[in-house]
């Protein structure tokens, strides 16, 4: 399963420290109450904290109630180790927490992810895939990726590497809809939603309080912080998913890296004839434009360009964009590719092909002319960053809030869940073993797993953007060289499928 996989040490462990299982269970004011004193006034006092019930405070604290801190409350909710923590969620969203309904019939939001067959398997995990079925999305299992210069092109197909699918495109809306709606089937997870914005936090330490009273002391393993309600709550850890803007990172210092593109990235939902049923992707001189089957004759595009092109695209009459669209993706700029030599003798250099996938034999296909756009257009700046550290005392970052990626490869998402499924484990394995969820050596364990993984798809990301951003006749051969390796080497086709799905990575030559 992916939001669990917690081996038998693991559960021999939790055996032995049960009494650290049921800490959760027992409020804070029933700890409190037991730090001894021997006065009756201390003791009264005890008491007396014990009757407020510490409503405000929880084991976590998630600011941002988006996909990503809805999908890190979902996986707390779904594991044994975790369910019954207490957790706040804190979004600016005053409906957030009301039960909403979508409308079936509308058209398409522009505003879609497509994730992979291990986000599909953490949502199967945590009970939201039943409500995405009920809305619309569509699965995917083949795409096309070629380049403006008619040099080559490659084809992927999920049989290549024994699967159905590629993945499935769903709205935004849709998969936050499903995460809440799974949250909400959970009556006994103890969750509590301030509709607030963060406004300041505090990393206390017991330093602060050297000859406090038990209570300080206790409030001082904490942090505190203030929302713009006026509330004032208490966690042991607090996770920023707040996105690229993060005011968690911000106020817990946390350094990032990065740069702007000069590129901005229009969205929209045009509608065919036809239903599509493949994603295709094409490199053009400003920026690649992808069209990504959305279901009932929808496709979702994704079109990059400069700030300039993208006022000029936003802004004009609907049947000048949908000619633009066209003639990026079937009529221009330059040839449709054809088979190459590898493509025409690919059975004589099988130790080359290593064994050809059934993609190799796809020829390059024309993809659907779109007709109308359904939807608004909009338009916004791309950018690389990453936080140097993921977390610190008592604080971790999740999601955008710690990366934010190119979307060429519409992977942003899947990495934010991805980090949402680590930060859970991590928790619960911290709990197996008695530790403070809060405690940096347990969050460690988190940011390294993470971190290998979110960079390496970043550099690819970021390879892949600037090497088709140049229009040089050296450079244009040497990527067409690189899709006629990606078309007909079986191991690398293999290898990049498994990788972009979400899977582990297959040995270059297997």
């Amino acid at each position: 399963m992916v939001v669990v996989d917690m081996n038998r040490a693991i559960l021999r462990r939790v055996v032995n420290t049960k009494q650290a299982l049921t800490f959760s269970k027992r409020t804070f004011c029933n700890i409190a109450a037991n730090v001894g004193s021997s006065s009756d006034n201390s003791n009264n006092e005890a008491t007396e904290n014990c009757n407020t019930n510490h409503d405000n405070e929880h084991d976590v604290a998630i600011v941002g109630g988006g996909m990503v801190g809805i999908a890190l409350a979902s996986a707390l909710s779904s594991l044994a180790l975790t369910k019954h923590l207490s957790v706040a969620i804190i979004d600016s969203n005053p409906t957030l927490g009301l039960k909403k309904t979508i409308e079936k019939d509308a058209p398409p939001d522009p505003r879609v992810s497509t994730v992979t067959p291990a986000t599909i398997s953490f949502f199967k995990d945590v009970g939201a895939w039943q409500y995405v079925q009920q809305h619309r999305h569509a699965y995917f299992d083949k795409m096309q990726v070629w380049d403006y210069t008619g040099l080559g092109y490659t084809r992927y197909n999920a049989r290549d590497i024994g699967k159905e699918i590629l993945g499935c495109v769903v709205e935004n809306k849709v998969l936050h809809y499903s995460l809440l709606s799974s949250l909400q089937d959970k009556a006994n997870f103890r969750k509590k939603i301030y509709p607030a914005r963060l406004t300041s936090m505090l990393l206390q330490s017991e330093k602060l309080y050297p000859k406090g009273s038990p209570e300080d002391k206790r409030l001082s393993r904490l942090a505190k912080l203030e929302l713009s309600s006026g509330d004032n709550i208490y966690a042991k850890l607090v996770v920023g998913a707040d996105g690229s803007k993060s005011r968690v990172r911000e106020v817990a210092g946390f350094k990032t890296s990065g740069w702007n593109y000069s590129q901005h990235a229009i969205i929209c939902t045009v509608e065919h004839c036809s239903e599509n049923q493949c994603a295709w992707q094409r490199f053009l001189p400003s920026g690649p434009i992808a069209l990504l089957p959305i279901g009932d004759h929808f496709s979702n595009i994704v079109w990059t360009m400069n700030p300039t092109e993208a006022s000029a695209h936003k802004s004009m009459s609907e049947d000048d964009f949908v000619k633009a669209v066209n003639y990026a993706l079937v009529y221009g700029y330059g040839p449709h590719p054809t088979s190459s030599f590898l493509g025409q003798y690919g059975d004589g250099l099988s130790w080359i092909t290593g064994g050809a996938p059934p993609s190799v034999n796809e020829s390059f296909q024309v993809p659907p002319k779109a007709v109308k756009v359904v939807s608004e257009r909009m338009a916004f700046p791309l950018s690389l960053m990453h936080a140097n550290d993921y977390v610190s005392q008592r604080v971790a970052l999740i999601g955008d809030a710690a990366h934010t990626v190119h979307p060429l490869a519409g992977q942003g998402v899947n990495l934010g869940f991805g980090d949402a499924i680590a930060l859970a484990n991590a928790i619960a394995e911290g709990i197996s073993v008695g530790s403070d969820i809060g405690e940096l050596p347990l969050l460690k364990t988190y940011e390294r797993e993470r971190k290998v993984a979110n960079i390496a798809m970043m550099a690819i990301l970021d390879g892949f953007q600037k090497a088709f951003s140049i229009d040089l006749g050296p450079i244009n051969l040497l990527r067409a060289a690189a899709f006629h390796g990606a078309q007909y080497i079986g191991p690398l086709k293999r290898n990049i499928i498994s990788y972009a799905t979400g899977g582990k990575m297959w040995p270059l030559f297997s």
